[in-house]
């Protein structure tokens, strides 16, 4: 008997900043990284002959993480990839829902006919993930591998292995970033010893526990923002408004609010992207702005965010960190492998929010009217 540890990678950006992501090549988050301490302890004493991984940063990080300090190589294999969501990949979840709902309808009913534009369906992602596994444990006979792969392909070979009939896929449950599922090969058949335990994560780092999409009827309750350029000529008051409502915020009455110079950078970074002030809404509503700068910092090979805001109403929902998501699909693209923003030292909620999610001080910004630090966070690749 073959013993196979199917292993869902840790949080990784997509689960964070709620963006699709198959095959694009994802960061794990601050939080993915506990997570990671969290699943090396649960594997210290279980002996494994083998270790396999999809190719992505993600499920190699997650497995490196595992075999770190033993003599075991992590071999990767492309089959063991996330559904390919073709021209889905990297849209916010927000965008599909607002512009393809039927579609995004089907793909969460587990609709055995739908397909990713450009990309794959459940069924041609299951049996490539399947396929995969069928060749691992007939490689190892009578060995345990760990095999570190991904949430929905995972879903979709287990339905297949409990021959569950398509009109129930939609049923099965999701698998917990990191968590477990163990599989025993007789050199025919899969059998499903225990499936998708996350006990090793404590409550607080779990990230299925934070989000309700994948609690049916609940789902609606989730905010998943998509994003727009701004219509300068209808929302420059809206804009003012906020830049207005952030400052007095910040830095009270005794500093004066001066509108001047907030509308002339606005116009100078949006001659030089579209982007550069970027509406974020949440279904038909406002819900803030992100404002984008390439240019500063371009020669540091770092992106530049000169604002990032949500209306009151928009507050305490956690979506500030899919503001920092928008960020960086647009600067990665462009080579940029950090990202800086300024931000008051005395500003407390900002900071507790930037440090939380992966920033550090670098610097202090020269010229200004109030104090500021410039915050960083790493957002390339490395080992």
């Amino acid at each position: 008997m073959t013993t196979l540890y199917l292993i869902r990678h840790a949080e990784a950006e997509g689960n964070l900043y709620r963006r699709i992501h198959g095959w694009y090549d994802a960061l794990i988050t601050e939080n993915g990284y506990r997570q990671l301490d969290c699943l090396a302890e649960r594997f210290r004493d279980v002996p494994l002959d083998a270790a396999y991984s999809s190719d992505l940063f993600r499920t190699e990080t997650t497995a490196r993480a595992v075999c770190q300090g033993r003599d075991l190589e992590v071999r990767t294999d492309p089959d063991l990839r996330e559904l390919n969501f073709g021209d889905w990949e990297d849209r916010p979840w927000g965008e599909i829902y607002r512009t393809c709902p039927g579609q995004i309808q089907r793909f969460n009913a587990s609709d055995p006919d739908w397909q990713a534009p450009h990309g794959e369906s459940l069924i041609q992602a299951g049996l490539r993930v399947e396929g995969a596994l069928r060749r691992i444990a007939a490689a190892h006979p009578g060995q345990t591998v760990a095999v570190f792969t991904h949430g929905t392909v995972i879903r979709q070979v287990l339905s297949h292995i409990l021959e569950l009939p398509p009109e129930q896929w939609g049923g099965t449950s999701h698998s917990e970033n990191t968590a477990v599922t163990r599989l025993d090969f007789d050199g025919e058949r899969f059998s499903i010893r225990f499936r998708d335990d996350a006990s090793h994560l404590p409550e607080e780092l779990g990230t299925m526990s934070k989000q309700k999409w994948w609690r049916g009827s609940s789902a609606a309750k989730d905010v998943n923002l998509w994003y727009r350029p701004i219509d300068w000529g209808r929302e420059q008051g809206l804009y003012l408004e906020a830049r207005r409502e952030a400052w007095g915020s910040i830095h009270g009455a005794r500093v004066p609010f001066q509108p001047e110079g907030f509308l002339e950078a606005a116009r100078l970074h949006l001659s030089r992207t579209p982007w550069g002030v970027t509406a974020a809404m949440a279904g038909d509503s406002l819900a803030g702005f992100l404002q984008l700068d390439p240019e500063r910092y371009r020669e540091e090979g770092a992106g530049y965010i000169p604002f990032c805001y949500l209306r009151p109403e928009f507050r305490a929902q956690h979506l500030g960190i899919q503001l920092i998501g928008q960020a960086v699909a647009f600067y990665r693209p462009l080579g940029r492998d950090e990202l800086r923003l300024r931000c008051a030292p005395y500003n407390d909620r900002a900071q507790h929010f930037y440090r939380k999610y992966g920033f550090a001080k670098v610097g202090d910004e020269t010229g200004s009217r109030v104090p500021l630090e410039i915050l960083e966070k790493y957002i390339g690749y490395q080992w």
